[in-house]
């Protein structure tokens, strides 16, 4: 067998492309290893827990100077004048830069490749990034950002700042048609059993732990850029839009972000100010934004107004579903808060309507935050699905399997997967469900009104074309000798993406976690779809496993065997046992097309070769012998440079269109009820989840876990207030603003189930990380009206929407609760 195995003076970089058109199997069903799925430990977890984890705040340039961000004092207006002169007055002081027309107002949704609104003078909502302050120490500049006095034209008369008064001028937003089957008004009108109400959820803050921070430095007309941000590739190009330079002039690094939630998706106004500032200047400088800047500047959720209604037969049929829902933002902003994304497919039912209305106002921008939609719209529906189970006089879970649907009930399309009824009876079996009374206020345990509620989770899955590079190289100071190297600008937020990729390679590879090296965060590297909407680890991941099977096929050729009889197995090459099976497991027509696509691709080298007047050089290589084990090691040193290298694309395709994707599970939760006070403690939580083939047990369940933690919140203590006559922040900070502490958050138990997606991608994977909160605060709802009789149709549910509603504890007979039996004195 001859083949080519080594060139001249040209290198070609061998590629792997994938469009998702169709079922696809996976090479991970017959890796020798089965690193995939175990609970490894992050890969970086020792720096973070010592410190040594550099995040962009921590980056330190020789000379660099400190930047504060100057914001507005008003929420509507124009900027007149900007006195500068008792800030310079520091020697420490270096400048007031303004540069209103490349500044940005606030930042960029994820994915765009446009900058955001520019204009800094334009003042369209108090806390807007106007000016930057720099000094020599950050104390300094915090000091002359304070002094500047800036003079408006203040227009805040004619402000939008009162949601409820402005909600007579919500309009149709364009773009967003109206969704409609059938006729469900007059289907819900006349439905034998029906729900029709209105659920309020308020505006709430995505609060990262790490704040948003930019490091800028320039080296001739390259600007590169230390930030916490989720999607590099695109936030690339937003960057050299407001710039107004080429995108290769701009570099983006993220090693490590301390969380975004959706508020780190796009660029935000640090990193251009720390730009424009750091071009002016000549030097490094870094911006740091503090939190209250972080909760007026960035991103917050949308406040909602959803109505639900449901109609159905006696028995308990769905026959009509309506979700209208009024939203905000910002004046000329396109985002929405997408309420009803999972409910064209949730449920049954031929008469459907969706709508959505705009209303424009001047509040910090409305963006994405963790699940957006799905985790205020469940509130809804699945509140209204409990309400609707106790008219029809059904179990909760017996309503869902009821109108659980064949297809997507909108699309007419299939399901490529969907296990929501195994996650509802799997939960209700772990949680005790049969233990719960139908009655609500029926339970009480001593001053405690208990109850117990569910809700499903769902939340849609995509793909974003990704791409990665892999490369095997000798490694004398690894055991077996050899590394493989992952490098794509993917980030890690907190959700194990180094550990994940390292798994993949791995598995692979045939090599161990600890000989796979992983470079993110860096926009020299190839793009990748990056962090947000749960596409992270499908994208990326589905990217370095093609990377991963060229380098298979390249070692393939070079022993001497086929790509679907080669296996690799701590280090060792290895032919498997049939190639008759092997070609049954990966479906015959592959290597076909295998050998068409590198008899092309070798013939295509050749005549590049020899147009630009190089030799090709051929080898024969000689045969595998049957039982041979060829250490990796070995088959590198006879590769040019001693090394393979292989790139991976995945880009979606008509699967995407042609099956339904989505992940689904079910919050099941108990609480206690104070009978005098109205305190609420969550007192058991348990959450059943599928997302495909779960590449690492311990970092999806502690996905589960933060997602569970965040519906706690969101049912509980999260809001932003907002001055009704000025749009400022009135709890602009984390000791203002009530997020679950340890005392709030009891022993969550949560199950993965087990499920194979072909229609998904090559490593058959969903994302999961906005699943878990996707229901979460409903299940928490539904379980407060089930202690106490009393349903809370305005969100967040505090004491004092259900002190004055609470039963008389005396007409409540105490219950052994039996395996529920805590006392409900503690979240713990």
């Amino acid at each position: 067998m001859s083949t080519l195995s080594a060139f001249t003076d040209l290198t070609l970089e061998p590629h792997n492309k994938l469009k998702m058109d169709k079922a696809t199997p996976t090479l991970l069903d017959h890796t020798a290893s089965k690193l995939v799925g175990q609970p490894i430990s992050r890969l970086h977890g020792d720096l973070k827990v010592s410190g040594q984890a550099t995040f962009s705040a921590e980056y330190q340039l020789e000379g660099q100077l400190y930047g504060v961000l100057i914001c507005s004092t008003i929420g509507k207006g124009k900027v007149i004048d900007i006195d500068t002169k008792a800030a310079l007055k520091s020697k420490d002081v270096v400048d007031i830069v303004i540069d209103f027309a490349t500044f940005i107002r606030n930042p960029q949704q994820g994915g765009g490749k446009t900058a955001p609104a520019q204009g800094t003078d334009k003042i369209t909502y108090l806390g807007q990034p106007i000016a930057l302050a720099v000094a020599k120490t950050f104390e300094a500049a915090t000091e002359a950002a304070k002094a500047v006095q800036v003079r408006y034209k203040d227009e805040s008369d004619d402000g939008a700042f009162n949601f409820v008064a402005e909600q007579d001028n919500a309009v149709m937003m364009d773009g967003v048609p109206i969704s409609k089957q059938g006729e469900p008004e007059n289907t819900l009108a006349d439905a034998a059993v029906s729900v029709d109400k209105t659920y309020h959820t308020p505006s709430q803050s995505n609060s990262p732990i790490e704040p948003h921070a930019s490091l800028a430095t320039w080296e001739d007309d390259v600007v590169t850029i230390y930030t916490a941000h989720q999607m590099l590739a695109s936030g690339k190009q937003q960057m050299a839009d407001a710039l107004g330079v080429k995108p290769d002039k701009v570099r983006l690094i993220s090693k490590f972000v301390g969380g975004g939630f959706g508020s780190k998706l796009g660029i935000s106004p640090e990193a251009v100010a720390a730009a424009v500032a750091s071009k002016k200047l000549g030097a490094p400088v870094k911006v740091v934004m503090s939190r209250p800047q972080v909760m007026e500047t960035t991103v917050r959720r949308s406040n909602t107004v959803q109505r639900i209604g449901l109609g159905a037969d006696k028995d308990g049929k769905i026959h009509t579903i309506i979700h209208d829902s009024v939203i905000t933002n910002l004046p000329k902003e396109a985002f929405f808060e997408p309420t009803a994304e999972s409910t064209p497919f949730l449920y049954a039912g031929e008469n459907r309507q969706i709508k959505y209305k705009m209303v424009r106002m001047n509040q910090v921008l409305a963006g994405s935050m963790r699940a957006p939609g799905e985790a205020v719209g469940q509130i809804a529906i699945e509140c209204a699905m409990d309400e609707l189970a106790e008219k029809v006089g059904i179990d909760p879970i017996e309503l869902r399997i009821l109108n659980e649907p064949k297809q997507d009930p909108s699309k007419k399309i299939p399901f490529s997967t969907r296990q929501l009824v195994a996650c509802m009876e799997k939960g209700a079996g772990a949680f005790g469900w049969e233990q719960r009374r139908s009655r609500p206020a029926s339970v009480r345990d001593g001053e405690w009104l208990v109850g117990m509620g569910m809700a499903v989770a769902c939340r849609v899955n995509n793909l974003q074309t990704s791409q990665a590079r892999v490369t095997l190289k000798l490694n004398d100071a690894k055991l077996l000798g050899v590394e493989a190297l992952i490098e794509t600008d993917m980030t890690d937020i907190g959700t194990g993406s180094y550990t994940i990729l390292a798994q993949i390679a791995a598995d692979m590879l045939g090599l161990p976690v600890d000989h796979i090296q992983v470079n993110l965060g860096d926009t020299d590297l190839p793009p990748a779809s990056g962090s947000g909407g749960s596409v992270g680890a499908a994208s990326s991941g589905s990217s370095v496993y093609l990377a991963c099977e060229k380098l298979r096929e390249q070692i393939a050729e070079q022993v001497g065997l086929t790509a679907d009889t080669v296996q690799l197995d701590n280090g060792i090459v290895l032919q498997k046992d049939s190639h008759a099976e092997a070609m049954s497991a990966f479906e015959g027509f592959k290597h076909t097309v295998e050998e068409k696509v590198k008899s092309a691709a070798s013939d295509m080298v050749e005549k590049v070769a020899k147009k630009a007047g190089l030799n090709v050089q051929h080898r024969d290589i000689p045969k595998f012998d049957e039982g041979e084990q060829r250490p990796l090691h070995r088959v590198l040193a006879q590769c040019q440079d001693n090394q393979l290298k292989a790139l991976g694309e995945i880009k979606p395709g008509k699967t995407q269109k042609d099956y339904r994707q989505a992940c689904y599970g079910a919050n099941f939760v108990e609480v206690g009820v104070h009978a005098y006070t109205g305190e609420i403690r969550v007192r058991r939580m348990t959450g059943v989840f599928t997302a495909g083939r779960i590449l690492n047990h311990k970092t999806a369940t502690s996905q589960c876990y933060g997602g569970m933690v965040f519906g706690i919140g969101s049912a509980l203590t999260e809001e932003i207030v907002h001055d009704k006559r000025t749009g400022r922040l009135c709890n602009h900070d984390l000791a203002e603003y009530h997020l679950p502490v340890n005392a709030d958050v009891p022993q969550l138990d949560v199950v993965l189930l087990d499920e194979d997606d072909k229609y998904t991608n090559p490593i058959h994977i969903k994302g999961i990380g906005e699943t878990a909160i996707s229901g979460a605060a409903a299940a928490i709802a539904n379980a407060v009206y089930n202690a106490t009789g009393v349903r809370i149709y305005d969100f967040p549910i505090k004491l004092d929407k259900l002190i004055e509603q609470l039963p008389d504890l005396a007409d409540i007979e105490p219950v052994v609760i039996g395996s529920t039996g805590n006392t409900g004195t503690s979240g713990a």
